[in-house]
């Protein structure tokens, strides 16, 4: 399996940056803007937790398991490619979608001096933290799931568990 790759991630954020600030100048010309949700940075979060939450649970077994203790549950590999799948997925739809925030965010800076745009704003700010959150558990999970010969093959794979 393939590595997470910080470029991917930045070039999907820029591309999805840009084509929405654009989208938002352009609709911005015909009419009022669509709002930002939010619910956009509070389902983030709520993955960048889950993410976070599974990151930790397999690294206790994972060490419980190396150490041997007596009744420890073991961590299946299917299981931990799964774990590292879904850590991957959401970190690319999240740069996509933080990215769109960042966009409109971009766009809703020149006109803060009205309260509507300003909320929106806020919440597209933290609709790309939230997204920056997601990003970094994925990159927690593919840590805890890395075996530890990986690291100095330098195939740029992840082999789990």
């Amino acid at each position: 399996m393939k590595q997470l790759r910080v470029g991917v991630l930045a070039g999907l954020f820029i591309v999805a940056g840009v084509l929405s600030w654009g989208g938002a100048r352009l609709w911005n010309s015909f009419g009022t803007l669509p709002s930002v949700p939010l619910a956009a940075p509070i389902v983030l979060a709520a993955i960048a937790a889950v993410l976070t939450a599974t990151a930790l649970s397999l690294r206790a077994r994972l060490r419980a398991q190396r150490e041997r203790r007596p009744g420890a549950k073991g961590v299946e590999p299917l299981m931990a490619a799964r774990a590292v799948v879904f850590g991957q997925a959401s970190a690319l739809v999240a740069a996509l979608v933080s990215g769109m925030y960042a966009g409109v965010g971009v766009f809703l800076l020149g006109s803060l001096d009205i309260p509507a745009r300003r909320d929106q704003a806020i919440y597209a700010g933290f609709a790309v933290l939230a997204g920056a959150a997601v990003v970094a558990a994925a990159f927690f999970m593919e840590h805890v799931c890395k075996l530890p010969e990986d690291e100095d093959n330098g195939t740029g794979h992840v082999t789990t568990l």
